[in-house]
């Protein structure tokens, strides 16, 4: 199972462990407690700040003639999380992850969160495993170079209200349709209703990231809508 996604990754580990951990969700080792399974939170930790500094770095020399508020714009664009739930899916990451049997009747192989987090571990395993340099390969091979043409915006919900304004007059609320999960890893659900009619539903670890799918997916919608129109 793990050289298998070593291939699809393109990097082989020299302490298997590492990655074996990245693909482990708290809800499994919650389950097997008794056996004291690490989760992968910590190398999510780590390797967010490998991201981070990874994609600053390619956007920094790809882009020269962008002021610093642009390239914030499109690094938040490109990290963020249904863009890193989409390059994980790339390399089939979701078949392997350790889930508890909650997550697993959930469908949570397939959850934005869940994948997300496990690409972020993967790259902070990378980073203990082979160092900066091999992490950030991995960041511009399978992050950078495939989502760099993202759309700039300085969030979902800004373009949506903005989108709405310049051609619409009704109202934009959002609406917490469900809250669910352990505390400490809840999976909020929102809707985004325009004019009383709902255009797009989105989920997320917390509110505010439901709430940027939510207008995301919105934004797909209207932009459907005005191009059958044409």
């Amino acid at each position: 199972m793990l050289q298998q996604l070593e291939k699809a990754i393109g990097y082989e580990f020299r302490d298997k462990s590492l990655l074996a951990m990245a693909l482990v969700h708290s809800s499994f080792s919650n389950e097997h407690k008794k056996e004291q399974i690490p989760n992968n939170e910590r190398l999510e930790f780590l390797g967010d700040a490998a991201l981070e500094l990874a994609s600053s770095r390619y956007l920094y020399e790809h882009f020269p003639d962008e002021p610093e508020g642009v390239l914030s714009r499109r690094r938040a664009a490109i990290v963020c999380e249904p863009s890193l739930a989409e390059c994980a899916r790339t390399v089939g990451l979701g078949r392997h992850l350790q889930l508890g049997k909650g997550e697993e009747k959930n469908n949570g192989r397939e959850r934005d969160s869940l994948l997300s987090d496990a690409f972020e571990a993967v790259i902070g395993a990378m980073f203990l495993d082979g160092g900066f340099t091999v992490a950030e390969r991995f960041v511009r091979r399978f992050v950078m170079e495939k989502m760099t043409d993202k759309p700039v915006y300085s969030d979902s919900k800004t373009a949506l209200q903005e989108t709405v304004q310049s051609s619409l007059t009704d109202s934009i609320c959002y609406e917490l349709l469900s809250e669910e999960g352990p505390e400490h890893d809840k999976t909020f659900t929102v809707e985004v209703k325009i004019g009383g009619l709902p255009y797009g539903t989105g989920s997320g670890h917390n509110k505010k990231i439901a709430e940027q799918e939510a207008a995301a997916a919105a934004l797909e919608r209207l932009k459907t809508e005005t191009q059958s129109r044409q």
